[in-house]
């Protein structure tokens, strides 16, 4: 397979594949595609946004490893193909058709740390795993709590909160429904919306019947001391002592880049993909919260990033997969 080196005095890179995303879903894909002989290039941004969490569960031989270690092991890992090549601190301000006569597909024009222009990358295929940008609900303090004892995700951190008092924060219309979720690991929750009517009165008895409290009045601020909350303050000053819980974020889809394709979302703007990772444009993947309708583990995201790899290289030598 042709393979350009890159090179900073280089106007152009061409590779097999481009990889936007060093999240698990790319870096999952790159090293798949790494021993399958592919020239790879990995764009990352190295915003993660999983960065303030302490902990990942749920990956199997990784349970309570930090994120930002099961990043560390994995470009370790990728350092023993040569023919992959991660580009830190980098990313794809737009992606574009082309029509080369050598089977580039799409060229990537690239932005790198401290403004710098790397050379554009042209490749026969992407795979995108940007993941998901998300948006806290607008409490002062919440930052200061966040990844260390209020979480968003019940499947990878409820285990140890478990029946403990806890906060539910959210100003979303699926409220009841995690609330219901993470009362299998409490009987003592009760729900913030922050003002937000996001709660309708039937919801609220059939929570109300499980013992979920549900708390309309607005949020002043949290209270708590070296990351583990112990308090939410209302407007009115009054408090509600709790001992960790979870926020709902709004979470929007990282593909500002994409402009040029007329490409499938679903309606929360993500990308719409078969099961194996292939969207409605050809020679274009997806894989991770890039083409969910939500967060989903890292396990999860890890191999999706490997299943679209494995259909890329059958689709690049004309042998099809299932959807």
């Amino acid at each position: 397979m042709a393979e350009t080196a890159y090179s900073a005095g280089m106007s152009q890179v061409e590779v097999d594949v481009i990889v936007i995303g060093g999240g698990p879903a790319g870096l999952s894909a790159a090293l798949n595609l790494g021993r399958s002989r592919a020239s790879v290039v990995v764009v990352d941004a190295g915003r993660p946004r999983n960065a303030a969490t302490l902990r990942s569960h749920g990956f199997l031989t990784r349970d309570g490893v930090p994120p930002l270690e099961l990043r560390k092991l994995a470009r370790a890992e990728l350092a023993a193909y040569p023919s992959v090549r991660l580009l830190d601190r980098t990313v794809v301000t737009d992606l574009l058709p082309t029509d080369s006569p050598n089977g580039m597909r799409f060229i990537a024009a690239l932005k790198g740390p401290a403004g710098r222009t790397p050379p554009a990358v042209a490749a026969r295929s992407v795979l995108i795993a940007t993941g998901m940008r998300e948006t806290l609900p607008q409490i002062p303090s919440l930052r200061a709590f966040y990844g260390m004892s209020l979480f968003s995700c019940a499947a990878c951190d409820a285990w140890e909160l478990q029946d403990r008092p806890l906060a539910l924060i959210g100003e979303t219309t699926d409220l009841a429904v995690r609330a219901r979720l993470i009362s299998r690991w409490t009987d003592r929750l009760t729900v913030f919306t922050n003002g937000a009517d996001v709660v309708d009165t039937v919801e609220e008895a059939e929570l109300a019947a499980s013992g979920i409290i549900v708390e309309r009045r607005g949020i002043d601020d949290l209270e708590g001391d070296r990351g583990a909350v112990s308090a939410v303050r209302l407007v009115d000053g009054s408090r509600v002592a709790v001992t960790g819980g979870f926020v709902r974020p709004q979470w929007q889809p990282a593909l500002d880049f994409l402009s040029a394709f007329d490409v499938d979302r679903d309606d929360d703007g993500a990308l719409t993909a078969d099961r194996s990772g292939r969207t409605s444009v050809p020679g274009l993947y997806a894989a991770g919260d890039a083409a969910s309708p939500g967060p989903q583990q890292l396990i999860v995201a890890a191999g999706q990033g490997a299943r679209a790899a494995a259909v890329l290289v059958h689709d690049s030598v004309g042998v099809r997969t299932a959807h």
